[in-house]
């Protein structure tokens, strides 16, 4: 506890003193200035409460918790004289040691005035614009005192006051009620607020500092301080809590930093003492002993003195505020917590103090638990602090790992950021399992957190790998070599046990801020696979070449490219200019480096398709422009080496990869233009050669007769052409007219076996998409406008006989052809250029549009069989195989909806997709729901309209089977899932109801005019056969306007009639049900639905008892409406003369004389009490 200060070195005073928070008095003035704001009796008291309710109502007229518009334009104007010590502070002034002198010095000469200031500045940091009164505590042995404590609000007038004891005197702080709004100057906005924070804290620790050889030891200044800080971080209203809570803390780590400096001086007075105890007895000095021993006695004193009030306010504010309720005031004190640990280590850390931050790590908030991680960072940095905490390690290393996970992603990365600090200054605290948790975090979406957990494992695996002993007396080159052969096998190590052997991409983007030396030393990772290796040297495994392939291709494609990679978040917008230099100086290094490699390699592993492909890749990362013709061999080699690869082989990868590469070389910006194109024109030369010959020698009679060698060479050089088409234009070449014999001779004939018609249509397919791209670009007559619209039209037609083929492959491949083609011609006349002359246009025949549907629902929405993949392997192989097949019908779908979504198909063909969106939502609810969106924005109406299409047919279909009287098959949908169907295309309107009002009202509309269609009603149980679908109807009357739900009801009356109000049949229940959700009563949300789903009986209620009200209102003859609407925002705006039409049309609608229903008893409804207009409904 903090000593109570004696009385004797003061006399007693017995007058009170007050000081008006707003207008205080600046801390270097004279004491007689100071004493006017003293008053000497109760009325003086009285009239500063007076004081304090005038200013409140003048405080009111300004911003919540803000300052004043004085005290704001002397922030803004620099050269304006700071007048207390909150505006010196809010100032930032630089001279702050100083502007502290200035005040220990008033506090010297006149103690109370002074503390008086220094409780007005924090109540001012606190955003309160008030009074302070102050009276002194005249008995100690008063024992009520406390029950006086009191926080309260003055209902009267306004006011906020606390009265609490700051010993020894009882300070009474009264303020508006404007504080409360939750602006105060540590979390205002503006130039100067953002830096108040820094600048309160620097006050606070120079206070402390400038005080500790004066006045910090008089048992008043610190203890008055202190109660204050206290109290007023006890306080209800945040503002006080989170200054005073702030203030306090930083004062103990100020009263830390005074706690060291005496720590030194002890010991510093104690070697003193014992150098001057080891002098002889006669050159040994005893007053000078003495003297050393009372200064050694005083210091400790003084110590225990700062420890005791440091132990106050540890107690006072931070045992209570670690737990609040606001994160920012927890972060604090945890903030500051670990600070204390590592600055005064022998005092707070121990299991004592550590038991809170382990605690705190579960927070709700992660700012507080971020601040934990940070602080325990900073206290396992230090090797000799660790040995004292080995108690909390091993009770909350769990949580730790847990952290890795954590949702906030800075957490996460500074949690795995401890744990590798604690795994280098802790040994096996961490065990294998855990090493293997926090390795697999590479293959993490979010970069951050991967590079951490990359920088982690470069530093535990493979920063230091075991190399042989036996490499005394080799060579620099041969030891650097051992090094990454050793680094490159502890990562394969670690690779293989992952099993994730396609991911080596995002594993080297992890390690590329830590390890790029390892990944850029290409020249290391190259002689791997290039340089025989030495006798004592281990010779590299199929499995270990594949992985130091696969990295040095991801490592190049790192270089040339950067960091962000697919499903990755990168956490940075930006590259700097730094970045790009070097990113270009690495492109450079790799482009010199591998035209001398590449060649070489391609030679080497020509056999090996996968390792060829991965190297044919590099190509496409060169910077040639900045080479010079010290290259030309390397430029040919590798040219060489790319003709004979693909020569080799046929694999889809493979040439993919080469057509890409070649692309590259001749590229207009190469260099090496000369040497790459007519490289590539010979091999396209010799592959349009070869095919001529080889159709012209199997083609007789328009039949196919080739035997098998022959087919096999055809479909060779047919993959090759489509590879490369699909990369440049080969129009030049022929290629169409070529391989459209082979496309002729199956539709007309058929004989090609699939793997041949479905290349042959990849490579048509490329010949159209490139004229079609191309065509615009270029001066164009009408002839070749029709010779491209012949094109096309022959092409679809070819493709249309296709997708009858008995091979499922090349049903996909014609669809997917069909597909790319219209919608790249749609594109073409979108982008078409008006001086060119009108385009030809091409419409897909109803025949062929009908087909693509067709093949859609036969191929896309069909149940997986779960006994499919059964014969072909493991539980793992079948679910594989089910991916795959998910995959293949998401990209047909998809395909699909871009017709739609493109124009080229109308709208309502997407009625049949819109009908699966129930059925298969996990697996194409995203794409179902993407092409809705996309469709509401080309046109609302019609895509509302394709909605009710959609209903009504499945409606209609239901129906059907439950009248027929047989039992309903899977493929139809049941009465519940049409209702849930409904409910869900509903929530796609979203929350703005205006944006879709026209849309909604039609659905409405169409909704009552199929159900009373052709309906004339002859008894009272006699009801419209569609009468369910109202029911369904009623899913979207949630998202109708208060008036536009009244035009509705009025437009379903016209229909059903005066007669329908007081039917209480159970047959026009649907009807009653959709009143209620159009007048918005309570029944209309109780109702249940009416028609099970597993029957075909009529629909009924479960009870009629759920709508007394209705009845109620209908036996009256007048329905209960809504409330008129009351104006919301932009529906000024929305007022037009076609609003007044339309109102001026409801009125007249209801006074028709041969309308039967209600309306005519409706309450009118004026202008002025509709402030939104209503939709027009047409008659």
């Amino acid at each position: 506890m903090i000593a109570e200060p004696t009385l004797l070195s003061r006399s007693v005073q017995k007058e009170n003193s007050t000081v008006d928070v707003s207008s205080s008095t600046t801390v270097n003035h004279t004491s007689g200035v100071r004493n006017e704001n003293r008053q000497k009796n109760v009325r003086g008291k009285r009239k500063a409460r007076e004081g304090s309710e005038n200013a409140k109502r003048k405080l009111s007229k300004t911003s919540n918790g803000s300052l004043g518009r004085a005290e704001n334009e002397q922030l803004k104007n620099r050269d304006i004289e700071a007048v207390t010590l909150f505006e010196v502070v809010t100032m930032g002034k630089s001279a702050m040691q100083a502007v502290v002198d200035d005040w220990i010095e008033a506090y010297i000469m006149d103690r109370e005035p002074a503390l008086l200031d220094l409780i007005s500045f924090f109540i001012q940091c606190s955003g309160c614009k008030g009074v302070v009164t102050a009276e002194m505590f005249q008995s100690k042995e008063e024992t009520d005192v406390m029950s006086k404590m009191v926080e309260d609000l003055d209902e009267s007038s306004g006011l906020q006051y606390k009265k609490f004891l700051a010993f020894p005197w009882i300070l009474t702080v009264t303020w508006p009620m404007d504080i409360d709004s939750g602006e105060y100057p540590l979390v205002m906005s503006g130039l100067y607020w953002k830096k108040f924070r820094s600048h309160f804290c620097e006050f606070v620790s120079v206070l402390v500092a400038q005080c500790q050889y004066s006045v910090i030891f008089d048992n008043y200044l610190l203890n008055t301080l202190i109660s204050l800080l206290t109290e007023l971080s006890a306080s209800c209203v945040r503002a006080f809590r989170h200054t005073c809570t702030l203030a306090a803390v930083k004062l103990l780590s100020a009263l830390v930093n005074v706690a060291l400096s005496l720590n030194v001086s002890v010991d510093n007075s104690q070697r003193l003492y014992e150098v001057e105890l080891a002098k002889t007895s006669s050159k040994r000095v005893s007053p000078r002993l003495e003297r050393i021993q009372r200064k050694i006695t005083e210091l400790q004193d003084r110590k225990l003195e700062t420890e005791d009030m440091m132990d106050a306010i540890f107690k006072g504010v931070f045992l209570k505020r670690y737990r609040d309720v606001i994160p920012e005031i927890r972060a604090i004190c945890m903030e500051e917590l670990t600070v204390w640990m590592k600055l005064y280590s022998p005092v707070f850390l121990n299991d004592t103090y550590l038991k809170y931050v382990g605690w705190m790590l579960h927070d709700k908030q992660p700012d507080v638990r971020l601040r934990c991680v940070l602080g325990l960072q900073g206290l396992y940095q230090d090797v000799h602090l660790c040995s004292k905490m080995d108690l909390f390690t091993s009770r909350f290393k769990d949580r730790i790992i847990s952290m890795t996970l954590d949702k906030d992603h800075e957490v996460a990365v500074q949690a795995m950021r401890l744990l590798m600090v604690i795994s280098q200054s802790c040994d096996d605290v961490l065990s294998l399992d855990d090493y293997k948790h926090m390795f697999k975090f590479v293959y993490c979406s979010h970069r951050p957190l991967a590079a951490t957990a990359g920088e982690f494992l470069y530093k535990k695996l493979l920063s230091n790998p075991t190399v042989p002993q036996s490499m005394e007396g080799s060579s620099e080159e041969e030891k650097r070599r051992a090094l990454t052969l050793a680094r490159i096998r502890a990562f394969n190590s670690f690779y293989t046990e992952n099993q994730l052997h396609q991911h080596v991409l995002y594993v080297v983007d992890s390690l590329w801020d830590s390890g790029g030396a390892l990944l850029k030393d290409w020249a290391s990772l190259t002689s791997l696979l290039t340089v025989q290796p030495s006798s004592h040297e281990q010779v590299l495994s199929s499995d270990e070449e594949a992985l130091v392939t696969e990295i040095i291709l991801a490592s190049v494609r790192q270089a040339a490219e950067g960091p962000p990679l697919p499903w990755r978040s990168t956490g940075k917008k930006m590259v700097n200019t730094k970045e790009k230099r070097l990113q270009t100086d690495d492109c450079a290094k790799l482009t010199e480096h591998f035209l001398k490699v590449l060649p070489e390699l391609l030679s080497k592993y020509l056999e090996d398709a996968e390792k060829v492909t991965s190297f044919l890749k590099i190509p496409q990362y060169f910077q040639l422009e900045i080479c010079g013709d010290e290259y030309t061999d390397s430029v040919q080699a590798l040219l060489s080496g790319l003709d004979a690869a693909v020569d080799r082989h046929t694999e889809p990868g493979l040439l993919e990869a080469a057509a890409r590469s070649y692309h590259s070389l001749c590229s207009d910006d190469s260099r090496w233009q000369h040497l790459t194109v007519p490289a590539m024109g010979q091999l396209l030369q010799r592959w349009t050669h070869t095919l001529e010959t080889f159709l012209g020698e199997e083609l007789s009679d328009e039949a196919f007769v080739a035997d098998e060698e022959r087919k096999k060479e055809i479909l060779t050089t047919v993959k090759k052409l489509a590879a490369f088409n699909n990369a440049q234009d080969l129009s030049k070449w022929g290629i169409y007219e070529l391989v459209s014999k082979l496309l002729v001779i199956e539709v007309q004939h058929g004989g090609l076996p699939a793997e041949m018609t479905t290349e042959t249509l990849r490579c048509v397919c490329c010949c159209v998409l490139w004229n079609l791209n191309t065509f615009g670009e270029r001066s164009t007559s009408r002839e070749s406008a029709l010779h491209q619209r012949n094109q096309l039209r022959a092409f679809c037609e070819k493709c249309h006989r296709c997708l009858s083929h008995t091979e499922q492959v090349v049903r996909e491949q014609a669809f997917m052809c069909l597909s790319d083609i219209l919608v790249a011609h749609n594109y073409q006349l979108q982008m078409w250029d008006s001086l060119a002359g009108a385009p030809l246009l091409y419409t897909p025949e109803p025949k062929l549009q009908k087909a693509l549907l067709s093949f859609i629902l036969e191929n896309v929405f069909t149940s997986p069989d779960p006994d499919s993949h059964s014969n072909r392997g493991s539980d793992s192989e079948c679910g594989v195989g089910r991916l795959e097949d998910l995959h293949r019908r998401r990209n047909l779908l998809a395909a699909y909806c871009k017709l739609i979504v493109h124009s080229v198909l109308e709208m309502s063909m997407a009625t049949e997709i819109f009908k699966q969106y129930m059925k298969y939502y996990n697996d194409f609810g995203d794409i179902i729901k993407e092409t809705l969106n996309r469709t509401r924005q080309m046109d609302k109406i019609e895509s509302a309209r394709t909605l009710v299409l959609c209903l009504q047919q499945l409606y209609l279909r239901l129906k059907q089977e439950q009248d027929s009287g047989n039992t309903c098959s899977s493929e139809v949908q049941t009465y519940s899932s049409i209702k849930e169907l409904a409910r869900r295309f509903s929530l796609t309107f979203g929350w703005d109801q205006i944006k879709f009002r026209e849309s909604l009202a039609m659905i409405h509309r169409d909704g009552i005019e199929f159900v009373f269609q052709g309906f004339v009603q002859e008894s009272e149980k006699h009801s419209p056969p569609n009468i369910s679908y109202l029911t369904i109807l009623s899913e979207f009357s949630s998202k109708l306007l208060k008036p536009d739900k009244k035009t509705v009801y009025s437009y379903l009356q016209r229909y059903a009639g005066e007669q329908t109000i007081n039917i209480r049949e159970e047959c026009w229940m649907p009807l009653i049900y959709y009143r209620a959700s159009l007048q918005g009563t309570a029944e209309g949300e109780d109702a249940v639905s009416f028609v099970s789903s597993d029957t075909n009986k009529q629909p009924s209620l479960t009870s009629r008892s759920k709508s007394p009200s209705i009845r109620q209102a209908t036996s009256e003859g007048e329905p209960r409406l809504p409330s008129p609407c009351v104006e919301t925002k932009g529906s000024k705006q929305l007022k037009s003369v076609e609003g007044v039409k339309t109102i001026e049309q409801c009125r007249a609608l209801k006074k028709q004389p041969d309308d039967s229903g209600p309306c005519d008893v409706q309450p009118r409804t004026s202008l002025e009490e509709v402030d939104v207009d209503t939709v027009e409904i047409d008659v």
